[in-house]
C-alpha cells in the first residue's frame, strides 16, 4: 500500500512537472509572439515617423529656398537702386589715403 501511494504521488509529481513544463513553453511561445508584434508595430511607426519628418524637412527646405531666394532678389533690387558717384568716392579715398 505504501509503495502504491508512493507510485500515485510520483506519477503526479511527474504530470505536474509536465504540466509546468507546457506552461513554460506556452509562455515562452506567446513571449516571443508578443516580442515580433511589437517588433513589427516599432518598425512600422518608426518609418511612418521617417516619412513624416522627411515631409517636413523637404517643405522646410523649399520654403528657406523660396525665401532666400526672395531676399536675394530683393537685396539685388535695392542695392541697384543706389546712385553711385563714382567721383566722390575716389574724392574721399584720395583724402583718407593723403591725410594717412
Amino acid at each position: 500500500m505504501i509503495m502504491n501511494t508512493l507510485e500515485h504521488l510520483l506519477e503526479i509529481e511527474t504530470s505536474a512537472a509536465a504540466l509546468v513544463n507546457d506552461a513554460q513553453e506556452e509562455a515562452d511561445r506567446r513571449i516571443r509572439e508578443n516580442e515580433e508584434k511589437n517588433r513589427i508595430t516599432f518598425e512600422e511607426r518608426l518609418k511612418n515617423e521617417s516619412k513624416a519628418r522627411q515631409v517636413m524637412f523637404e517643405k522646410d527646405k523649399e520654403l528657406i529656398k523660396e525665401n532666400y531666394q526672395k531676399d536675394l532678389d530683393e537685396y539685388r533690387r535695392e542695392i541697384s537702386n543706389i546712385d553711385v558717384n563714382e567721383q566722390e568716392f575716389s574724392d574721399l579715398l584720395n583724402n583718407y589715403i593723403n591725410k594717412g
